[in-house]
């Protein structure tokens, strides 16, 4: 008997959600046949299966949230042969991360608990008679912490306010569950401050590509002030600036935010710019989008205008340290020499990270920003 544990998907996720099962209990297998769907920080890849064997157990069902490590797949094989094929070391052993070159299996040795919870949780859990199973973790690595309990108590002691309105209440899952436990994680972490200007793009024809513009103007703003370009660490209490541009490009969807991220933007023309975004919104759409495309953002674009809206406090994701938001551009009231002329302005929303990048720095970059913009 073999227990195939959930791997490691990409860069140390906690957990993954079962979107689709492709085998059943009884069924024979081959090794590398696939044998589940499964969703993880806005990504979805197929499991391919360690060994060649018989399924005896499925350790979950759909919409369930598999953590790292735990069992995923039970297995009846030829011990003479289980260990072939894609498999990397002993499943019980090894604790590599997942390549998508090959498959290679996470740690299994031992199993994690089914609650993950701080200390003093568990025991505010037990005082206040909480059954900690309904608890919404918003903790490091999908912990329960104190907070999440009392929210939890709160919720469910107020039955005059939820029976009065009707609705179903749902689960939150793939995307849109990574979505909320990156934003309360943005929140816990980042000290987020936002500055607003407005740059007069009336100089531009209007057939200007402003996504582009925009993604231009951004490479010659951290090429003014690096220290938007960069990543920060609150543990160690480090920055990492880099030289490469890895910008990364909000995309809306009906099921939420994707942000797939232009690699080196700086060394693109406006042309591949362009036929990047256009790659990655119809891969986006179609969920082909890969977990490589999905990582690895120094800074961010909103393009949130697009849709409706002049300012916004765009979120952090961390490790970066920096986010600008695009607004719908304006037909306006403009003075020059003395006389009002009506003019197109552009707002822009800047947050910054100020644990690691200062308010001079912040507004240099926007600065360059707009000149970049207004520039014919």
């Amino acid at each position: 008997m073999k227990i195939f544990h959930l791997p490691d998907l990409g860069e140390g996720l906690a957990e993954a959600e079962i979107r689709e099962w492709y085998v059943k209990v009884g069924d024979v297998v081959t090794v590398d046949q696939p044998l589940v769907s499964m969703e993880t920080a806005k990504a979805v890849l197929d499991v391919p299966s360690p060994y060649a064997g018989k399924i005896t157990a499925l350790h979950g069902k759909v919409n369930d949230i598999i953590k790292t490590d735990a069992p995923l797949i039970s297995f009846e094989t030829d011990e003479a042969t289980s260990d072939q094929g894609s498999v990397v070391g002993k499943l019980e052993t090894s604790e590599s991360k997942w390549d998508e070159s090959e498959v290679i299996i996470g740690s299994a040795k031992t199993k994690s608990p089914a609650i993950k919870a701080l200390p003093v949780a568990r025991v505010l859990a037990k005082q206040l008679n909480v059954d900690l199973t309904k608890v919404v973790a918003t903790g490091p690595q999908g912990l329960i912490t104190p907070e999440d309990v009392k929210n939890c108590l709160a919720s469910s002691s107020s039955p005059s306010i939820s029976t009065s309105l009707s609705g179903e209440t749902e689960s939150l899952h793939g995307v849109r569950r990574v979505m909320a436990l990156t934003m309360a994680q943005s929140h816990r972490e980042v000290v987020p401050v936002s500055i607003f200007e407005e740059a007069d793009i009336s100089a531009l024809p209007l057939s200007t590509d402003i996504t582009v513009r925009l993604l231009m103007a951004i490479i010659a703003g951290v090429k003014a002030e690096p220290a938007l370009n960069a990543w920060f660490d609150g543990k160690t209490i480090e920055r990492k600036l880099f030289k490469e541009v890895h910008i990364g490009l909000a995309v809306d969807t009906a099921e939420g935010l994707f942000v797939p991220v232009i690699k080196q933007a700086e060394t693109q023309s406006a042309q591949a710019l362009r036929e990047r975004i256009d790659a990655y919104k119809k891969a986006v759409k179609s969920r082909s989008v890969s977990p490589q495309d999905m990582q690895g953002a120094t800074i961010t674009l909103s393009n949130f205008g697009m849709i409706t809206g002049r300012y916004a406090t765009p979120i952090i994701v961390p490790p970066a340290v920096a986010i600008l938001g695009c607004g719908r551009s304006r037909d306006a009231a403009i003075a020059r020499n003395g006389q009002f002329v009506v003019g197109r302005l552009m707002p822009l929303s800047l947050t910054f990270d100020h644990r690691a990048v200062t308010g001079g720095e912040a507004t240099r970059f926007l600065a360059t920003v707009i000149q970049q913009l207004e520039n014919k």
